[in-house]
């Protein structure tokens, strides 16, 4: 059985403000073209399909619009939720699900419908499903991403965290009386990964880091959480596969990707990270002067760039407008001041109220003052002089 797992979707997430969701829909597009081309079985969605709790109504046409296309041709697609989701607004549409092979898995104790197409869910429990295709089935053991709230609903006196992660996390997989082959989905943040400003705290919402001792043994462990894909554990077959795209500047240059595996006579074979090519990357840039800023954002026209500009003195209207309206995907930018203390006085000697006002500006906010504000300063100081 061949599985293709991703996760980190994020659909409706934006950059520093700019709208990301036409890229998203392509990579997406790209993933299911993936899934077809490689002959896929099933499809391992590990958490953060949203990237707010109320997405909105065009995000949350594409998830749908997203995993139909992934279950084309009788494929299972196996969704569990993580910590930007809504559980109960990710599974709300399970009713809509029954029959298609999509499975959208919101707590350890839920339990998936049976059925499906080509592969199907010959058997479900609580927190997971018996993926069949023709003579080989593997079991498939659910772990949504583990809130403290989520916790709280199955309360053990003195139960440590690891005790508690231990037990949410072989839930599912303590059902597998048959010792079949086994798959875990999870989003949660397994102990010495690497992450991004994109991600959030590993402690929101009472979250804590996972120990790799804590990892079940299973013949793959299909994670998400962490935006960089990275080996969480090789000795578990512990994977990030990571986000599908570049959302921080951190993550610039960060390789996107899906994992394709198979799972042959109760072994794991030909694994695989096959890129994702869909979508714009991020460049972190630093430039010193005007010119030399318009050198090489002219290089990365075809990047979302952030760039800090090392500079003798503020830039003039017209060069801070030139360098916006040529680079329309220049999305931070922001100034450092490389001057003496004698030379400030100097260059700024002959400046006018209204350009001292400006630059200053620009140096806290990387952007040129609002026409309004501009005019209250003026005002202040013209009251100033009079008196």
């Amino acid at each position: 059985m061949k599985f293709l797992h991703t996760s980190d979707w994020h659909i409706g997430k934006r950059t520093d403000g700019r709208e990301r969701l036409a890229e998203q829909r392509e990579v997406l597009a790209e993933i299911a073209e993936i899934a077809e081309r490689e002959r896929v079985d099933a499809v391992l969605v590990a958490g953060d399909v949203y990237d707010t709790y109320l997405p909105s109504a065009e995000a949350e046409e594409l998830f749908y619009e997203s995993v139909s296309a992934l279950s084309q041709g009788g494929r299972a697609v196996v969704v569990v939720s993580g910590n930007h989701d809504d559980a109960s607004r990710l599974t709300a549409a399970l009713p809509l699900t029954k029959g298609s092979g999509v499975f959208l898995i919101g707590d350890v104790n839920a339990v998936p419908q049976a059925g499906g197409g080509r592969v199907k869910a010959a058997r479900t429990g609580k927190g997971f499903l018996v993926l069949e295709s023709g003579a080989e089935k593997v079991f498939v053991a659910a772990c949504p991403y583990p809130t403290e709230a989520r916790f709280k609903e199955e309360v053990k006196e003195g139960e440590s965290f690891e005790e508690k992660m231990s037990r949410w996390l072989n839930a599912g997989l303590s059902q597998n009386g048959e010792n079949l082959p086994a798959v875990l989905v999870g989003h949660f943040f397994v102990a010495g990964g690497a992450v991004s400003d994109s991600e959030r705290p590993i402690d929101l919402g009472g979250a804590r880091a996972v120990a790799k001792e804590l990892l079940p043994e299973c013949n793959y462990i299909a994670l998400g959480h962490l935006h960089k894909r990275q080996i969480a554990s090789r000795s578990k077959n512990a994977y990030y596969s990571g986000a599908i795209l570049e959302y921080a500047f951190d993550d610039a240059g960060w390789e996107k990707s899906v994992n394709v595996f198979e799972i042959n006579g109760g072994k794991t074979e030909n694994f695989r990270q096959i890129p994702l090519t869909k979508g714009k990357k991020l460049a972190r840039l630093e430039a010193y002067g005007y010119e030399q800023a318009a050198e090489i954002l002219s290089k990365y026209r075809d990047f979302y760039t952030e760039l800090t500009l090392t500079l003798d003195a503020p830039l003039t209207d017209l060069q801070m407008k030139t360098l916006k309206g040529e680079n329309p995907d220049l999305l931070s930018l922001a100034f450092v001041f490389n001057e003496g203390e004698q030379s400030a006085r100097v260059s700024r000697k002959n400046l006018s109220d209204e350009e001292l006002f400006a630059g200053y500006y620009e140096a806290c906010f990387s952007k040129q003052p609002p026409k309004e504000l501009t005019e209250l300063y003026l005002e202040i100081v013209n009251e100033t002089d009079k008196t």
